[in-house]
């Protein structure tokens, strides 16, 4: 059976992206590796990937202005990621207290809780939860 296993983010820095994924997202460094980039260029190869989870993203530090000027826009402003999480609640305020930016407050849909905060480098993502109990 196939599946996606990686989605490429852009960003500034390696490191920085590192830290608000694995310390603040609470997601698992896969790999983080030197590499090449395809003019021999040195370049990391770094995957974060939620604990469990199949899909990861590959974390890519910006090679030229193209590249630079997306940084936080890949997805032209829309949500561009879905992070599902069993305890909405407590995962919200902690990210919250990590200083994560929520643009959005958390509001409840027919398929349950959503708030949209921006990620390290501007992007925005739902962070979405089971609909509270009644």
């Amino acid at each position: 059976m196939s599946h996606l296993s990686l989605v490429a983010l852009v960003v500034k820095e390696y490191d920085p992206a590192i830290d608000f994924f694995v310390r603040i997202l609470g997601f698992e460094l896969v790999e983080d590796v030197p590499s090449l980039t395809n003019d021999g260029r040195p370049k990391r190869w770094v995957v974060v990937r939620p604990p469990g989870a199949a899909t990861g993203i590959l974390i890519a530090r910006a090679d030229g202005e193209e590249q630079e000027r997306i940084v936080g826009n890949q997805f032209a402003g829309r949500v561009g990621f879905f992070l599902h999480v069993d305890d909405f609640g407590s995962t919200y305020e902690r990210m919250g207290a990590a200083g994560v930016a929520f643009v959005r407050p958390p509001r409840t849909e027919t398929y349950g809780q959503v708030a949209v905060f921006l990620d390290i480098a501007g992007n925005k993502w739902d962070l979405l939860g089971p609909a509270p109990k009644a």
